[in-house]
């Protein structure tokens, strides 16, 4: 197995790099540097940049409009534009539902939605997690219930993410009760401007709102919007969860931050601090291990094999990683990292007093933000489970 990259992909990177640089609007890769606050302009726009080029569905084959590009390509693509401060591809759309829908919807279907998903013009929601089914997603409740040619929809999702503001959800609602939970779910998209939808934000911790709940009330969905067949939704699910969750390990994300993590260190003098300077050369001996991992699977994926059976460690260790560096960012920003004032940050007070460093306004957001990431997409302690039943045997 050879872990360097080819000539041919370093120059696809340079590529990647100086088009990125060229396109990438400054005020938001100083936004993602400092971990400042994205709009839906911010987040769309650049989307819609990507969509423009042919880049949003940069994993996308060609027959379905994408660049058709390697495993390795689509990797160095990922790291360049995280490296250069672009905003995540919000993955809903074209990481997660967009997979789902060449592999199992009909030929009307793929016509019909992956174009303005591919643009970057349809924001798309997931309705997956519910009150009381999170990890064991086998357990929803959301019923769906066929009249006609409709499915009268009827339920809750919960943490919703950016739900506020989805124009689509794909959806897993429960179609029958017999048999094991797994098979009487199905695969569904529900336009989110449907009568009967309403999403309610909740708040967290840092006085945001990323989350919402979505509430269904006798909400009529066609029946031409499910995806394969009824009752065989928990097998689309599957092959989602999987891209999701290699989604989540986001090592290049990881690799920007640990550079951030330097420069809090250096400016607020704790990078003098042996002890603290182990901590963050453990940091990145981990990182540089989670790329090895990815780049192991970008292997196989390019020999053929199948790469997607180490998703949940990815997602594990992706996770665990996330955390690290958030609280090495608050250990060294010390007291000064501890205010959380929402109003003021959203005023555009970024530690502007004598003294202040800016980038350390919204570290205890990021904190916080961070705890949650060892539970959604499928809670570590349940992938740890998965990944010894699968990979270990």
């Amino acid at each position: 197995m050879d872990l360097s990259f080819t000539p041919e992909e370093q120059q696809f990177r340079e590529e990647i790099r100086a088009w990125v640089k060229e396109h990438l609007p400054k005020e938001i890769s100083h936004k993602v540097h400092n971990a400042l606050e994205l709009t839906r302009d911010d987040m769309q726009g650049w989307a819609k940049i990507l969509g423009k080029k042919g880049w949003l569905g940069y994993g996308w084959p060609k027959e379905f409009g994408g660049p058709g590009w390697t495993a390795i390509q689509r990797h160095l693509f990922e790291e360049e534009t995280a490296l250069a401060g672009a905003p995540r591809i919000i993955p809903f759309g074209p990481v997660m539902v967009a997979p789902v829908i060449m592999a199992f919807g009909n030929a009307e279907q793929q016509k019909r939605f992956l174009p303005g998903i591919a643009s970057g013009e349809v924001w798309w929601s997931q309705g997956y997690s519910e009150p009381g089914s999170g990890s064991d997603l086998a357990s929803v409740k959301t019923k769906a219930e066929r009249k006609g040619d409709k499915y009268i929809v009827n339920g809750q999702k919960t943490w919703t993410t950016l739900g506020q503001y989805g124009d689509w959800m794909f959806n897993l609602v429960r179609t029958s009760n017999e048999g094991k939970p797994q098979t009487g779910i199905s695969f569904l998209l529900l336009d989110m401007k449907s009568p009967g939808v309403t999403v309610r934000p909740i708040k967290l911790l840092d006085g945001g709102h990323e989350v919402n709940e979505v509430f269904f009330d006798n909400v009529e969905v066609p029946a031409e919007n499910l995806i394969g067949e009824e009752n065989k939704g928990w097998t689309y699910a599957k092959h989602l969860l999987s891209h999701e969750r290699t989604n989540i390990a986001d090592v290049n994300r990881a690799k920007r931050e640990l550079e951030r993590l330097k420069r809090i260190a250096k400016s607020e003098g704790m990078y003098d601090d042996l002890r603290f300077r182990d901590e963050i050369a453990k940091l990145e001996v981990d990182i540089v291990a989670l790329e090895m991992m990815v780049l192991r699977v970008l292997s196989a994926a390019t020999s053929g094999k199948n790469s997607l059976d180490v998703a949940g460690l990815l997602k594990i260790r992706g996770s665990e990683i996330q955390q690290r560096y958030s609280e090495l960012m608050m250990l060294a920003g010390g007291a000064y990292s501890l205010p959380l004032i929402r109003e003021a940050m959203e005023a555009g007070w970024q530690g502007d007093f004598p003294g202040g460093n800016p980038a350390l306004a919204p570290l205890a957001s990021t904190f916080f933000n961070m705890r949650k990431t060892t539970i959604y997409g499928g809670s570590n302690e349940v992938q740890r489970n998965i990944v010894a039943q699968t990979v270990l045997g």
